[in-house]
Parts: structure tokens; sequence; C-alpha cells
């Protein structure tokens, strides 16, 4: 070899595609599909989309025209990414989806999510619970193109909705954004006498609810969030927030990365192309173990 020459790097090529790297949910995927693949030993790319189907293109077509292997994505819409995850899959690409799914099946070799309804559910039950399954609440729904965001909230109503004391009184889309969630929190508590609880489609939102509650000098509202965050975590451990629910976000990044591996050596995964992953109800009696989107303990 001449000097000054490398070797080609002959590993396989992974693409991981997520939502957004500032997230922490979306960063926790990245960086633990990212870590699994260069422990199998692969190459590995990373790059986001930014909820922008017409990004998400581009960044499949380079995935394409750099011969991956494989492509790990959370996509940018369940009906706008089937045509980037049909071009994958023509160009040879074992794709594997987490998180979110797509609306057309067969194109993925597998589709790993959170349990959603049965997450919502869980935290839905503890926040009643810690209500006294009475009172006057309030909802903050996440952005309202997003499957998720539908399926949280129909999940928290399939229990909230069965308890004739409790009584919503207003909800409104914070677009899972901290900052909205203040500000239409801030509006919900000025425009009604009496709340008792916020329930929010995620945990940025909820902290952003319970920011606006501090900056009210109101005490004893019940907020819980979904997802499983560091942040809300500590709020759960400090008492600013009631419960969360774990969305297992390294789990699932790990599994979709070993199901790879196992069909580029195998030709199977193994597995159903749709898996369903249980949440996990974290509240201050079990903070402890969790951390970074997984349980410790």
């Amino acid at each position: 070899m001449l000097a000054g020459c490398r070797a080609p790097d002959r590993r396989l090529l992974v693409v991981v595609l997520v939502p957004s790297q500032d997230n922490p949910f979306f960063k926790a995927e990245a960086d633990a599909a990212a870590a699994r693949a260069l422990e199998l030993g692969y190459r590995v790319r990373v790059d986001a989309h930014n909820d922008d189907a017409y990004r998400q293109d581009n960044l499949v077509d380079a995935a394409i025209a750099s011969n991956a292997a494989v492509l790990i994505l959370d996509n940018a819409g369940a009906d706008s990414s089937v045509s980037a995850v049909r071009r994958a899959a023509r160009a040879g690409i074992k794709c594997f989806l987490i998180d979110r799914a797509i609306n057309v099946t067969g194109l993925a070799k597998a589709q790993i999510l959170s349990d959603n309804d049965q997450g919502a559910q869980l935290v839905a039950a503890e926040f009643a619970r810690a209500l006294g399954r009475k009172g006057d609440y309030v909802e903050l729904l996440g952005r309202e193109s997003d499957t998720n965001a539908r399926v949280r909230t129909k999940g928290f109503h399939a229990v909230l909705d069965t308890l004739p004391r409790m009584k919503m009184v207003s909800a409104q889309s914070a677009n899972w954004s901290q900052a909205e969630a203040f500000s239409k929190t801030e509006t919900m508590l000025q425009a009604h006498g009496e709340i008792f609880g916020i329930i929010a489609g995620n945990d940025t939102m909820a902290l952003g609810a319970a920011a606006a509650v501090k900056s009210a000098g109101l005490k004893g509202i019940v907020i819980v969030g979904f997802d499983g965050s560091p942040d809300a975590i500590a709020a759960i451990s400090s008492g600013e927030l009631e419960a969360t629910t774990l969305q297992p976000a390294v789990l699932i990044s790990r599994l979709a990365m070993d199901e790879a591996d196992q069909m580029i050596k195998t030709g199977t995964t193994g597995k159903p192309e749709l898996q369903i992953i249980p949440c996990e109800l974290v509240t201050k009696a079990n903070a402890g173990a969790y951390r970074n989107f997984e349980r410790i303990q």
C-alpha cells in the first residue's frame, strides 16, 4: 500500500434517520441505534429530517446513492413516508421503522413501535387516581398531523371518559412544544376557574404546563406527561409532575439494529413485521429505575 493511502472501509453502511437530534427522545433513538450498529461492525451515518417529508426524501435518496445496507427510520409521516420507504426497499436497503409506522405493510422488514394506546391508558389511570377520580382538567394535545398524538388522546379518553365526576373543560394543541404549552396553559388557567389536573401528550408539553402553573403561583395541580424523558423523570422526583409513561426508545432502537443484523446474516428477522413494545408507568416511587429512555434497574 502506498504511503498516505487508506484502505477502503468495506463495512456495510447503516443510515439512521430521526425527526430531530435536538429532541432528547429522538437523540436517544439515534444514539442507541448507532451505538449498536458500531458494536456489530457496521459503518453508521445519522441525520435528521425535521419532520419534513421533502428533506426525508433527499436523505433516503442519499442513502440509496451510498449503497446503504440498512435504513433505520423514525419517519416524517405515515402516508408521506411511504414512497421513500418503497424506493429504499426497491434499492435493496433493509428498512426498519421505529416509533412511527407507515400506512403500508410489506415494504419495511419491521415496524417496531411503542404501544402508545396502552401507555396512554396507563398514565391516564394514574392521573385519575391522583385526582381522586373527580374534578375539572385540561388536555394538551400533540401535533394534529402526528398519528401518535391521536392514538394517545384516544387512549387517555378510553379511561377518563368513563369517570363521570371528571370533566375536561378545555383541550388545545401545543404541537409537542414546551414554549407553546406554557402559553396555552396560561390561557387555560385564566379562562377556567378551578383546574385540578393537566394531561399532556408528551413530556415536553407537560414541563411547559408545570412552568406555567408555577409562574401563576398555583399549587396542587396534578400534571402528567408521556415519553419518560430525563427532564420529566427529574420533575417527577421533585414533585413538579405526577407521572409519565416511558416509551422504550433505546430498547426499540437496539431491537431494530439487532434484527437488521440478523436479517443480513440469516435472511430473516424471525419476527413479524409489526412489533408493539409495551410502555411503562413512571411515578415518584420508581423514578430512580429509569434513565435516558430505558429501564436501568
